[in-house]
This record gives C-alpha cells, structure tokens and sequence, in this order.
C-alpha cells in the first residue's frame, strides 16, 4: 500500500509533460486583431493542403492562409454576412464533387489522414462568406459594358487585335511596410495626369521602366495576366487600376493608349519560364549578380549550367497555362521577349532575388467565344482584382501578433 502514492507520483509526472504539450497545440499560437489561431488549427491545414497537393509549403500556406481567413470572417462580421449550415453543408458536399466523391466519402478520406471534419469546414465557410461578400460590396462596379466584351473577343477572335500602352509602377511592401506602401499605393490609383504617375513611378518603382517614369511599349492584351485583362480593357486612358496586391510588393498600371489592330493576336497554350533564386533580396551584391548572371546566359537551358552543384530548389523550371502562373510572375513575362530577363521580382519577404526568364510560348487555337461567357469571365476578373486589393487593406490595417 505505501507503494500506490508513489506510483501515483510517477504516472502524474509522466503525464504532465503530454498535457502541456495538448494545451500547447490548442493555444494561441498567432492572433490576428482578437481572432487566435492554434497550433492545432495550423497542423489540421497544413495535413489539408498536403492531401490536396496544394503548391508550395503545406506550413507557410497554412500560416497565410488562416490569417487572411480571419481577416476574411471579420469583415464579413463587421457587414453582417453570416452563412446558415445549410449553406455551409452544401459547399462542402460541392467541394467533395470536384474530386468525384461524396461528402461521406472525401470525410472518410480527410479522417484517416488525420484531418477532422470541422477543419474542411472552416476551411469551406471563410471561401464561400468572403466570395458572397466580395460579391455584395464590389458587384456593382464589376460590371461589364458591350464595349470591353467586343474589346475581348477582338482580341481571340482572330479577325483583329487590341493592344495597349501601359505604365506601372511595382512597389516592394515588405510585412513592416506593407500599412505605409497600401496608403501610398491608392493616393497614386486616384492620378489621372500621366506625367503626374511617371512622376510617382521615377520616385518608387523598383522596376527597370522607373528610369522611363514607368512606360512600357505595347503590349498585346493577348499577352497580359488573364486576372488583368479585365481590368485593363475596362478602364479610360489616363486612368489607373487599384493597387494589385502580388508576393512582396503592391503594383498600379495606367492606361495611356488603347488600340484596334488588323493583326489577330496570338492565344497561348503554355508559357515555358524559368526562375532563379539569389540569396540577398534587391541588395548591390544580389543584383550584381544577377546582371553577371544574365550577361552569360542565352537560354533557359544555359541556367542549369549556373545551378550545376547548388540545391535544387535554387532552379525552378515551368511550363504552364497562362491561367496557373501566378499574377507578379505573369506580369514580368508579359514584357520580355523569348530568352529575354526579368530582375524586378523578390520572394521570402523580399530576402530571395528572382532571376526570371522567358523561355518560350505555345500558341493555342481559338474556338468560338460565347459573349456572355466572355461577360463572364471580365467580371470575375474585376472581382478577383477588387477582392485581391481589399484583402490586402484589411491585412495592411490588422493587428497580427505571432507567438
């Protein structure tokens, strides 16, 4: 009998350990303004993403991805946007049809890879409330006129093409100036003068075309983001779009002219790019040698020679549909030439320098276009740029504390 309290002793101790570590895992472990996220919540996505075969790493895109969804919960909080179950239930049975399953069954699946149902319903509401509310504040002035239609289908029709004379102007916000380069970024949305943009370009790009107040040549709408095409065919010369949100930097396009062509533009199938990763962000040493870089190299293949003995992910190499390439990227290849290089992108919080380059395009084939699908297509992308700005505003304006 003298020996239970001791042995009492040893399984209390024993077990301390494992229920600071629970308490651990359910605690705070990021809160954004009074919104907390968890260690547990932030292992049940980064389990999601990875059975989803979501790109990149399951961790970082947990991490980002929560933040913005309170983000997301609290501004469709503070406009009274609520989701009824039913509503919620049926965008998880809609998300579970995309992989050809039932709810029952895709549940099944998420469980014994240790994912909980609750955590696909997190994940399902912050989407489905931040797309009802995009919708309600920024709907009315996504609206698409038969002009921007007949300007779209002139441009995949075949039969002519419309190109544009842009000016941009791409800031770096890094997290700890993100609130001061957003401020910035919608005073100069406002200009309409185009010398008065080149002026604020000169002062704050970090592209190549500041020394030319921003101006790029024309460009074939063809050849723009598909997010961004939209956006720029809807807008008047002079005018400027709302600040783009895109990795490490905030950028603004101005519209100086727009133009018919008798020559059909070309449509692409795949866009074959290369990207190569300089410890050191925009610094003297980075850039330097990313200019020794490209002095030597021809082609993309000529990059593998420059990656010989160093890690992989220091390359990477991709071909893909010009709707899969992310925006800052697309945007950078939309100015170069095949075999032509890019030094105005950053990645890791503005640490890592992308060398970026032009392999190739693959032209497609144009099928019949529907206008209304054409409408369509406009207005989404007008949202996705609404929604892509407000987004960043709400993270510009938030208190984010990581413990």
């Amino acid at each position: 009998m003298r020996a239970i309290p001791a042995l009492l002793l040893t399984v209390l101790a024993l077990a301390l350990p494992l229920q600071a570590g629970a308490q651990g895992l359910f605690s705070a472990a990021i809160t954004v303004n009074d919104r907390a996220i968890t260690g547990y919540e932030l292992d049940q996505r980064a389990r999601l993403l990875g059975i989803l075969g979501a790109p990149g790493n399951p961790r970082d895109e947990a991490r980002k991805q929560l933040i913005e969804e309170r983000l997301k919960l609290d501004a469709a909080e503070a406009n009274g946007l609520r989701l009824s179950d039913e509503q919620i239930e049926a965008g998880m049975q809609e998300f579970a049809a995309r992989s050809d399953q039932s709810l029952e069954a895709f549940l099944r699946g998420l469980a014994a890879n240790g994912v909980a149902r609750q955590s696909l319903r997190d994940f399902v509401e912050a989407g489905l409330v931040w797309r009802e509310l995009v919708r309600a504040r920024f709907g009315p002035r996504a609206q698409v006129t038969e002009d921007e239609v007949d300007r779209a289908l002139a441009a995949t029709s075949g039969t002519g093409g419309v190109r544009v004379l842009l000016s941009e102007i791409i800031m770096p916000a890094p997290p700890q100036l993100a609130a001061e380069v957003q401020a910035r970024a919608e005073r100069i949305s406002r200009i309409r003068s185009i010398a008065a943009f080149a002026a604020e370009a000169r002062e704050y790009s970090a592209t190549a075309s500041r020394e030319r107040g921003g101006r790029l040549d024309w460009l074939s709408v063809s050849e723009l983001p598909p997010a961004l095409r939209g956006v720029i065919l809807g807008l008047q010369p002079g005018e400027v779009t709302d600040p783009l949100t895109i990795p490490n930097a905030i950028a603004l396009f101005q519209l100086r002219a727009i133009q018919e062509t008798d020559t059909p533009d070309p449509t692409y199938a795949a866009i074959d790019y290369a990207a190569f990763y300089i410890p050191g962000g925009r610094s003297e040493a980075a850039l330097g040698e990313a200019l020794d870089i490209a002095a030597r190299i021809d082609t993309c293949d000529d990059l593998y020679g420059v990656a010989r003995g160093l890690p992989a992910e220091r390359l990477d190499r991709d071909v893909l549909p010009p709707d899969q390439i992310p925006d800052d990227i697309a945007i950078e290849l939309a100015k170069l030439d095949e075999g032509e290089v890019s030094m105005a992108l950053t990645r890791a919080e503005g640490e890592t320098l992308v060398l970026l380059m032009l392999c190739g395009r693959t032209n497609a084939v144009n099928d019949d276009t529907d206008r209304a699908a054409v409408s369509a297509r406009l207005r989404n992308d007008k949202l996705a740029s609404f929604a892509d700005s407000y987004l960043a505003e709400l993270q510009a304006d938030a208190l984010i504390v990581e413990r």
